[in-house]
């Protein structure tokens, strides 16, 4: 027979260890968990991978940098986060969307509290709007109710079938919960295209008028890109409620990359595949690229999106 005190250690010992097993802190260790409530951002690390991964765009560094650790100091924020960011494609949005989600949950876009919308994929056919909207009301109630600071990204924009994207204006809105469940925590991005011409015109007027390109504040460019957005019948957001009741807190311009900013790009990319960065090819991999305007070759009109490939048949160099 056991003795009576064998068996009492036993069971101390196994509940110590399944205590031990079970406390948040060991078992995040194994198992992704959403962050604790009051978990705040680290600004340094935020800071320096914008300024270490995303170039040329001091505008969309700022305005996010500031956007997004003060609602992350906010121990009560009054609505979810809502940014909606614009430019030519191989600006940097995605890039940046990337760096943001990656600092709330480490995973990034593999955690399972980040969750990326394509327009072209996953709201295909304008017949289907009505069952769209119902569907993401629904996955955005079941991941915030799961994880309160939920990251949702809404790549192409400007392809997503007008009235898609007001489903989700009461989770934007004001409102401390929505059918119990509180989305003041969370985070919302927009992606898209719409509006990266009203911003390459101000851009190259800036720089026709002898402007340094640093000097383009939010001031200069927000107030043209709501207007214009609103506006625009080729875009998800054409005559939103989202936009009509003030629920986007930044319009975040992305300006058009210099030259100077696509070889940034390319050393990035050679030190990230492990390479020696060599400036002969940092410049033939930027002198493939085509700028614009035509006569002056002032802005690439692809950003740093084919720099990848390109660099790719030098290779072997």
């Amino acid at each position: 027979a056991l003795e009576p005190v064998s068996v009492g250690l036993a069971i101390g010992v196994a509940s110590a260890l399944t205590g031990y097993l079970s406390h948040p802190r060991f078992y995040c260790s194994y198992v992704e968990c959403c962050p604790r409530a009051g978990q705040r951002l680290n600004a340094t690390a935020l800071k320096a991978q914008l300024d270490n991964r995303l170039f040329g765009q001091h505008l969309a560094k700022d305005v996010v940098l500031k956007a997004v650790l003060g609602f992350s100091n906010n121990p009560s924020p009054k609505k979810p986060l809502m940014l909606s960011l614009h430019g030519w494609a191989g600006t940097g949005k995605n890039f940046l969307s990337q760096i943001l989600a990656e600092q709330v949950h480490p995973a990034g876009l593999r955690s399972k509290f980040v969750h990326l919308f394509l327009a072209t994929l996953h709201f295909p056919h304008q017949d289907q709007v009505k069952l769209y909207k119902e569907q993401l009301q629904n996955w955005i109630r079941g991941n915030v109710s799961a994880c309160p600071s939920s990251v949702f990204i809404f790549d192409e924009m400007d392809k997503m079938h007008p009235g898609v994207i007001d489903a989700i204006k009461p989770f934007l809105d004001y409102y401390e919960e929505v059918d119990g469940v509180s989305y003041r925590k969370a985070i919302f991005i927009f992606l898209s295209n719409a509006g990266g011409d009203l911003i390459n015109k101000a851009a190259l007027d800036f720089w026709m008028s002898g402007k340094r390109r640093e000097d383009i504040q939010l001031k200069d460019l927000e107030p043209l890109l709501s207007v214009g957005v609103f506006n625009n019948k080729n875009s998800g957001l054409w005559h939103s409620s989202i936009i009509d009741r003030n629920l986007i807190d930044y319009f975040v311009p992305f300006l058009p990359l210099e030259q100077k900013h696509v070889k940034m790009c390319v050393r990035a990319e050679m030190t990230a595949r492990g390479y020696a960065v060599d400036e002969k090819i940092v410049q033939a991999v930027a002198d493939e690229m085509t700028y614009f305007p035509k006569e002056q070759k002032i802005y690439s009109d692809k950003g740093c999106k084919t720099v990848q490939a390109k660099l790719d048949i030098h290779e072997d160099l």
